[in-house]
């Protein structure tokens, strides 16, 4: 995607709401067409003055964000801190610390972790698109821990055992 944004300008280009929701849509929606992510129905009603789609048809969960399904989910900062982070962390030529972030977006440090952590899952999978799906991973093997003895007698291979993990997009057009 082209941002219009240079240097510090970014603060001020993603300080707008309507900027941070064009870049978003164009996102999220490549093609343009903004369809819901629980149905898949195309061109949603859009009341500008709340910011959130709603689906025509009648299923839970009929009003949607353009956050809906990204990693930008579930988190209480707008778009404008989100998109200035992603400039911000993207143009760091040796990285960037979640205090750096701190300093720069206003936020507290602990967010600016939670955002710098969410943005380089994003950098890894190449998606800003949540992750879903299922995968198995194996329990560390060792005797460590209080119960060291009590798996000892056990045997070796007590603590072998898979987990189930969600991973693959969520919520993409079913």
């Amino acid at each position: 995607i082209q941002w219009q944004a240079r240097g510090s300008s970014a603060h001020r280009h993603f300080a707008d709401p309507d900027a941070c929701l064009q870049a978003m849509i164009a996102v999220r929606w490549p093609d343009g067409i903004v369809t819901c992510p629980v149905c898949g129905r195309p061109e949603p009603r859009f009341p500008a003055s709340r910011r959130v789609w709603q689906c025509a048809a009648a299923h839970p969960h009929r009003q949607f964000s353009a956050k809906v399904g990204t990693i930008f989910e579930d988190s209480p900062l707008g778009l404008d801190k989100w998109l200035a982070g992603v400039w911000l962390i993207a143009n760091a030529k040796n990285g960037i610390s979640s205090y750096e972030i701190h300093r720069a977006l206003g936020i507290t440090q602990k967010s600016a972790w939670f955002l710098l952590h969410r943005i380089r899952l994003a950098q890894r999978t190449g998606t800003f698109l949540k992750l879903k799906g299922t995968t198995a991973l194996r329990r560390p093997e060792g005797n460590l821990g209080p119960f060291a003895l009590w798996r000892a007698k056990a045997g070796p291979r007590s603590g072998l055992g898979l987990l189930s993990v969600q991973m693959g997009p969520a919520n993409v057009n079913p």
